[in-house]
């Protein structure tokens, strides 16, 4: 006798629904978080710190992935040196916790550009589209910087640069993804991200000790015990628990019904920064916002929209 499953496109349950918000308001507020961590650590010594939280103490009990070491270190390096590096020095030198969490969704677009350069994919229409509305929102946040305004947040274009930088690195992270994914039979997602976090460590020390100020390199042990409360959030419930709980769902649900709920993150971290951290976004800003999210939105949705256009009444 067949024990009956449930079908991938049944509806998401209360508690799937329940886990995707939560999900939505951890990444959002991930941003405050590392903003609030950022006033005790330089970005170096976060990132170390971040990793060793997202490394223990599950590196102890999960084997490590059955797939080729070199995929295992490329990902640790992208995703970690590569975006949290960026994205920590970006938050440091001139980048809003509101803005970063928009900008960061940009890596979408990066995601698909590396896939045609590296993996020959084709961009259909709704992506198409989306990459020249998040073209123009980047053409709104650079306008940004030439008209003068007054009462905003501030922002730098060292820090924006180093933003999108960082979205950048994480599109190439999820390209390695994609080709770990293709070289393991048994691939098994959180296996490779706990392993590949430990890769960042050693890095991230290294760093510290060659470009910070010798007098921060111990505010380790002068920081108190709230800053380590945000690197445990950076590392356990952002990095961990959050990515475990979507992982969890796409292996319940079609990516096309889970991937929707991605767009809260950053209206989360939006009003997160604006209410927690007291910011302030320009017109131009919120201009270059609507054009990402709107960008988003026709990746997402856009496939569906061109179906229902189409189809005969």
């Amino acid at each position: 006798m067949q024990t009956a499953t449930k079908p991938r496109d049944a509806p998401l349950s209360a508690r799937d629904l329940a886990a995707a918000l939560a999900i939505v308001v951890i990444w959002g507020l991930n941003f405050v978080a590392m903003k609030f961590a950022l006033r005790e650590f330089t970005p170096f010594q976060l990132g170390a710190a971040r990793y060793v939280f997202a490394a223990l103490p599950l590196v102890l009990f999960i084997k490590p992935p059955r797939l080729h070491w070199k995929w295992v270190l490329l990902f640790g390096l992208l995703q970690g040196v590569g975006q949290f590096g960026l994205l920590f020095t970006a938050l440091q030198v001139g980048m809003t916790a509101a803005l970063a969490s928009v900008l960061m969704q940009t890596q979408v677009f990066f995601t698909a550009l590396f896939g045609y350069l590296l993996l020959r994919e084709r961009a259909g229409r709704p992506l198409q589209l989306g990459m020249l509305l998040a073209a123009v929102g980047i053409a709104c946040f650079c306008a940004n910087f030439l008209a003068p305004h007054s009462g905003s947040s501030v922002t730098t274009v060292l820090g924006f640069v180093l933003n999108l930088g960082s979205a950048a690195m994480w599109a190439a992270s999820n390209i390695v993804a994609r080709k770990a994914q293709e070289a393991s039979a048994g691939f098994d997602p959180l296996a490779f991200v706990v392993w590949s976090s430990v890769v960042p460590v050693l890095p991230f020390i290294l760093l510290t000790l060659a470009f910070d100020d010798p007098a921060t390199r111990w505010r380790w042990t002068s920081a108190s015990w709230t800053d380590w409360l945000a690197v445990a959030y950076l590392g356990w419930m952002a990095t961990i628990a959050a990515y475990g709980m979507w992982t969890g769902l796409l292996k319940r649900h079609p990516a096309n019904r889970v991937a929707p709920f991605s767009l809260g993150t950053p209206l989360v971290g939006l009003a997160a920064g604006l209410l927690l951290l007291g910011e302030t976004i320009t017109v131009w800003q919120w201009a270059g916002i609507g054009f990402v999210i709107a960008a988003l939105a026709c990746v997402m949705f856009g496939g569906r929209w061109i179906a229902l256009a189409q189809k005969p009444r």
